[in-house]
């Protein structure tokens, strides 16, 4: 893979930058740089945290910083971008009846039929896990329904709630604070609680980063979103 760049980061990390802008074409380069770096299984490597255009390696010192650089270069150049209609596809149902829909709808001047309709019109990708545990930032999203956060955010948010905020659409997955216009909820098992008590599994959270949604619009959920 071509301009990549590789700086220090701190005494024992390595900032890979491989975009400078966001869209697909830099989501897919991410994607193939995760997973050429899973199959060549780096040694030393503490956390590796992917962001829109770059990825953070920390290692478990600062010794190796140095020795696995070498092989670091090897593995993004050889590295390819993944498309996104390779990634896995998520098909979750959206109950729209969220505490915001009709006020979003105003705020972006749309009836909520409209809004739903644009809402539930593409594939998403999911461009980077944010703000909590498992959050997933999707798009692309239709420009009639980007919208500012809301000016004062929830202290508590339901687990499934969907939502808009800025130029994304996500799913909270667990109940936190947030400050996202609410226009529905999911019953989908966007967090297994069971999962994430088996100590060392990556697999409690649904979503990863690159992977596909498509949200389809339905009257009523099997089981409600938690709140």
């Amino acid at each position: 893979m071509e301009n990549v760049s590789i700086s220090e980061f701190g005494p024992q990390a390595l900032l890979v930058r491989f975009a400078e802008s966001v869209d697909t074409s830099s989501l897919a380069r991410c994607r193939g740089l995760l997973h050429a770096l899973d199959q060549a299984c780096l040694g030393g490597i503490r956390d590796l945290t992917p962001a829109y255009c770059s990825l953070l390696l920390e290692f478990e010192h600062p010794e190796q910083v140095a020795n696995q650089l070498g092989d670091l270069k090897e593995v993004i150049k050889s590295a390819k971008a993944w498309p996104a209609e390779e990634a896995p596809l998520h098909e979750i149902r959206v109950c729209y009846d969220g505490a915001d829909i009709e006020e979003f709808a105003r705020c972006v001047r749309l009836s909520v039929s409209n809004v739903i309709a644009l809402h539930t019109a593409p594939i998403y990708s999911v461009f980077v896990i944010g703000f909590s545990p498992g959050f997933p930032y999707l798009g692309t999203l239709d420009p009639r329904l980007h919208a500012p956060r809301r000016s004062s955010p929830r202290t508590r948010v339901g687990a499934g709630s969907v939502a808009i905020g800025g130029e994304h659409t996500g799913i909270y997955t667990i109940a936190s604070p947030g400050g996202w216009w609410l226009i529905g909820r999911t019953d989908s098992e966007v967090f297994c609680r069971a999962k994430a008590s088996d100590a060392g599994s990556g697999e409690a959270f649904l979503l990863r980063q690159g992977d596909r949604v498509k949200f389809h619009a339905v009257t009523t959920l099997g089981t409600q979103a938690k709140k």
